[in-house]
């Protein structure tokens, strides 16, 4: 009769030994080399005539491990269905004393010993009602607004060709090569292709380029042009050079000058920004325009508050964790093993997904949020349709739908990707009427000088890097 025994190795680490008499496995392993011995192949031997001593030289011993093994696994299986023992990943089998093996010619009792990684009891509920987050709102102001219509007519504006450089307003086209001081371009030296409003330029090279006409060129050095403040953004864009080609020569050859003529209100503009968006008047259109700025806002200052949740759940709930067999299960649990040092190195980001896993998990559990099969069908489907700018009801239109969801449905990433997008998405919206939130209007540029979620709640010594959604 099989008996298991359990004692403790550390936190939450436990060692579960199994010992099997003989009676255990000896007629289950009789048993299966019978109907072996029904279907073995042996070259010489008709199907099922092979005779039994031999298949048992053949094949005896390792049908014997197998079984001795399949029955100690099955025991502890049990053993922890009846203990209802949360466990993390796999028991994983210790090792044996080196005298050990398994002999089908004398079976005797056998102990095998599994350590397993217990999941701990934790409390969320008193972090969430100890918490006070901050939901931030951002104000969209008549500047903000102005400065919007702005970029929108200039981004649907057009472009005028001009025959020299008369305004800080001026498109200059160019090129820029790397050459020698006296304007000799080295050979197989990149041109370096450029479009840019005068007004950007650096300050001493626009003055340099005022007055000048298309197929003019000029030579400088970057660190001639440039302010201290100017030179790294000029020398990385247009130049996609480093801090050594500062004193560089530059052959700076302009292609053409144009002027922008931003687009006039109309509804010409409004098709072309809002598409089917039946916009005929100047005022719906800065309606609209507010309104897609309000939900921009609304979705970063959404995220902002997500990671705080995020961040102040997984660092604040306390949660035990099994470290010594979670180490060595990454160490040997994975296709293969790692050293010592990869795990030290990777455990840090591990116990913080772990957690997070371990959390959400629990949450999710206790309060019914899960994603059906459908749903992330239906998300899919939705949003192919919006794409295309059309909801549910154009769906007649549009007949090569059912081939497509079809050849969706077994595209895992794509299933998997929406799968958790909503999963977690639900997750938020319940925590966020868990967590006390208090609204509190913001400055754009207040919002994005804030510290980020992460480092408000980080008092560990080494980073986790960020973990998204």
């Amino acid at each position: 009769m099989a008996t298991v025994t359990r004692e403790s190795l550390g936190t939450l680490h436990d060692k579960i030994t199994v010992k099997l008499t003989k009676e255990d496995y000896l007629p289950s392993f009789e048993k299966t080399l019978k109907q072996y011995a029904k279907t073995a192949n042996v070259p010489g031997f008709r199907k099922g005539m092979v005779p039994a001593g031999m298949l048992r030289k053949m094949y005896g011993q390792s049908v014997f491990n197998e079984e001795v093994i399949r029955v100690a696994g099955k025991e502890l299986e049990d053993y922890m269905k009846k203990e209802q023992m949360a466990i993390f990943a796999q028991p994983m089998i210790m090792p044996a004393p080196a005298d050990f093996a398994l002999n089908m010619n004398a079976p005797s009792d056998v102990d095998f010993a599994f350590e397993v990684g217990l999941k701990p009891e934790f409390d969320i509920a008193t972090v969430i009602n100890g918490a006070n987050l901050t939901r931030y709102k951002i104000n969209v102001t008549d500047k903000m607004m102005d400065d919007e219509m702005e970029r929108i007519k200039r981004r649907s504006g057009k472009v005028d060709p001009q025959t020299e450089v008369t305004d800080k307003e001026n498109i200059i086209y160019s090129t820029y090569e790397v050459c020698d001081a006296a304007g000799n371009v080295a050979e197989g030296a990149a041109k370096l292709e450029d479009t840019e409003v005068l007004e950007k330029m650096p300050a001493k090279l626009k003055d340099m380029v005022m007055g000048k006409k298309p197929e003019d060129t000029l030579v400088f050095t970057p660190a001639d042009v440039c302010t201290a403040d100017e030179l790294n953004g000029f020398l990385k864009d247009p130049l996609k050079a480093g801090p050594e080609a500062a004193s560089q020569h530059y052959k700076l050859t302009i292609t053409k000058v144009g002027h922008l003529i931003p687009a006039e209100y109309g509804t010409e503009l409004y098709e072309k920004v809002f598409p089917n968006g039946g916009i005929t008047t100047e005022e719906e259109f800065r309606n609209k325009v507010r309104e897609e700025l309000n939900n921009e806002f609304a979705r970063i200052t959404g995220e902002r508050l997500q990671n705080e949740m995020f961040e102040l759940l997984v660092h604040n709930v306390k949660i035990e964790l099994p470290v010594t067999f979670l180490k060595r299960w990454l160490r040997e649990g994975g296709d293969k093993p790692k050293s010592a040092e990869e795990v030290e190195n990777e455990f840090g980001s591990f116990d913080h997904q772990l957690r997070w896993q371990l959390i959400s998990d629990k949450l999710m559990g206790e309060n019914n949020i899960f994603v059906t099969r459908e749903e992330v069908l239906t998300d899919i489907k939705t949003r192919v349709l919006a794409y295309f700018g059309m909801s549910a009801e154009d769906e007649g239109e549009t007949p090569w739908m059912d081939s497509y969801m079809s050849k969706i449905a077994k595209d895992e990433k794509t299933m998997d990707e929406t799968y958790r997008r909503l999963l977690f998405g639900r997750l938020f919206a319940f925590l966020e009427t868990q967590f006390k939130t208090e609204v509190k209007e913001i400055g754009e540029e207040e919002f994005f000088k804030l510290a980020d979620a992460h480092s408000m709640h980080h008092h560990h010594d080494h980073d986790h890097g960020h973990h998204h959604h």
